[in-house]
């Protein structure tokens, strides 16, 4: 008989190469919590913030990049002037960036 039995062997793992793994797992999710998710949060409170602080002839600029004046204000929509007689209502949620007061008057 020249060719002798194989007999299949598992692999030699390294030692500790579950926990290492673990370990990696776990410092991807810390680096993904302090540099994506945190940052998020805290611009989505600010911007919750910045809406529910909103009063009526704050100037502001909304999500599809209108500029206006508060008129009017209810529960969950705004009444914008965007020029002289010229008035339409949004969604408190598409304001997007509140100015300083004066601003409109430069841009006119």
């Amino acid at each position: 008989m020249l060719i002798s039995s194989a007999y299949a062997q598992a692999p030699a793992g390294a030692p500790g190469g579950d926990m290492s793994f673990l370990v990696m797992m776990v410092l991807m999710f810390v680096v993904l919590y302090f540099f994506m998710i945190r940052p998020q949060m805290k611009r989505q409170k600010e911007q919750r913030k910045m809406i529910d602080e909103l009063q009526k002839g704050d100037e502001v600029v909304t999500a599809g990049g209108i500029v206006g004046r508060i008129t009017k204000m209810s529960e969950t929509y705004l009444t914008l002037e965007i020029a002289n007689n010229t008035e339409i209502v949004v969604q408190r949620m598409a304001v997007s960036l509140l100015l300083p007061k004066g601003t409109l008057k430069s841009l006119q």
